[in-house]
């Protein structure tokens, strides 16, 4: 076990969890007792009954997220069941709270099955004003997002998708300022055709980036390949626009930037060479695709990365804070691909053109300042769109 292994376990014995429930009031006199609970909470309690938007005024509703797993696509330890993978359902809330002043419980369902997870949770839904859904699997992923999304009139977003996706294309936006490379004309290589792979490429893709070519284990995915799953097949058709086949090297031949959610070791210096001023996103954890001093040595322009100890951490803590609070902020009964656009331009914009750098293209991860700024923007499309219950 290495060190920050050791010491994040230690951590948690010590804890007995990262989260807990505080009382927004106290309880010391028997007033305060009837007027919390019984027999003055009936009122509350008859007012929503008569109109169900007030749940959101007289419940904490209208700022808590729910942070749904069933643990079987935990980090890159896989298929660990919900127990398993309570302890980043509960870090997850954590930063909820510590960035974007959401609160959020983890809910850890034991099943794979669509049918009875998508039901739990729709059953579950009227308790919060959001869903986060975390670490399932593809392609079942995409399915439960979207019968949830279809039934449910609060905010359902898969954060491994939609908020990596975000966070993707913000740094992509600056590193392409950086390169002077021209927006529309860029050839993104994308290797990992998973949750996270898809849903950057649809978002790279319908931002207007330039020609997106997917790559899986058995190197470019080409509309008409046969085996592909119903994420793949569906990217298929607006990706590789020159039905490339062949390998991830032969990909990033002439490419201008590598997006990586895979795994280790799959990206050489000499691959990087091969590329056109190479903008190097090699985002397996905690091991990436290649090294940022090797994707230097072979000629990168700019690197990020998912790590803390690199320059450019690509990290969706920058990101599901602020969506879900501006989507909260506005009662907004979805979150669109407009918000996501927005959102990615909000978080790129946070750095001014005359501080931008190869070291320099996205935010601190640390910075709490962010989670505002993504949360205005959100707030302020959901509104222009007509999905917002506050205007």
């Amino acid at each position: 076990m290495d060190e920050i292994s050791q010491k994040s376990l230690d951590l948690h014995y010590a804890l007995h969890g990262k989260i807990e429930v505080i009382a927004r009031k106290h309880v010391e006199t028997r007033e305060d007792l009837s007027l919390l609970y019984t027999p003055g909470v009936a009122q509350p309690c008859r007012e929503i009954q008569a109109d169900y938007d007030k749940s959101f005024d007289l419940t904490r509703r209208s700022n808590l997220v729910a942070v749904i797993t069933d643990g079987s696509a935990v980090l890159g330890l896989g298929d660990i069941g919900p127990a398993a993978g309570m302890p980043v359902m509960e870090g997850k809330c954590a930063l909820f709270k510590e960035f974007g002043d959401v609160d959020a419980i983890p809910l850890c369902v034991d099943t794979k099955d669509v049918d009875k997870l998508v039901e739990t949770i729709a059953l579950l839904s009227k308790s919060f004003g959001g869903i986060n859904l975390e670490d399932i699997a593809a392609p079942r992923c995409f399915e439960v997002e979207r019968r949830l999304k279809e039934i449910c009139d609060i905010p359902v977003f898969h954060d491994d998708q939609h908020g990596t996706a975000i966070v993707v294309a913000a740094a992509m936006l600056n590193a392409i300022k950086v390169t002077k490379k021209q927006m529309g004309q860029v050839k993104i290589v994308i290797n990992g055709a998973g949750a996270a792979g898809i849903a950057i490429g649809k978002l790279l893709i319908q931002m207007g980036f330039g020609n997106v070519v997917m790559c899986d284990i058995h190197g470019i995915i080409c509309e008409g390949d046969e085996g592909l799953n119903p994420g793949q097949e569906e990217i298929s058709h607006i990706s590789n626009r020159n039905h490339e086949h062949g390998t991830l090297a032969d990909a990033l031949k002439g490419a201008d930037a590598f997006v990586g959610v895979s795994r280790p070791g799959l990206v050489t210096a000499e691959m990087v060479g091969t590329m056109n001023q190479g903008i190097v996103f090699p985002m397996a954890n905690p091991v990436p695709e290649i090294m940022p001093d090797e994707a230097k040595r072979g000629g990168a322009a700019v690197v990020g990365t998912g790590r803390s100890d690199f320059p450019n951490q690509i990290n969706n803590v920058l990101v599901f804070p602020g969506v879900f609070k501006g989507a909260l902020m506005v009662r907004a009964t979805d979150i669109t691909e407009g918000m996501k656009i927005r959102a990615a331009h909000a978080l790129a914009d946070l750095i001014p053109a005359d501080q931008l750098s190869p070291e320099y293209i996205i935010p601190s991860v640390l910075d709490k300042s962010v989670a505002e700024v993504v949360a205005k923007a959100v707030a302020d499309e959901a509104k222009e769109q007509g999905i917002a219950r506050i205007r």
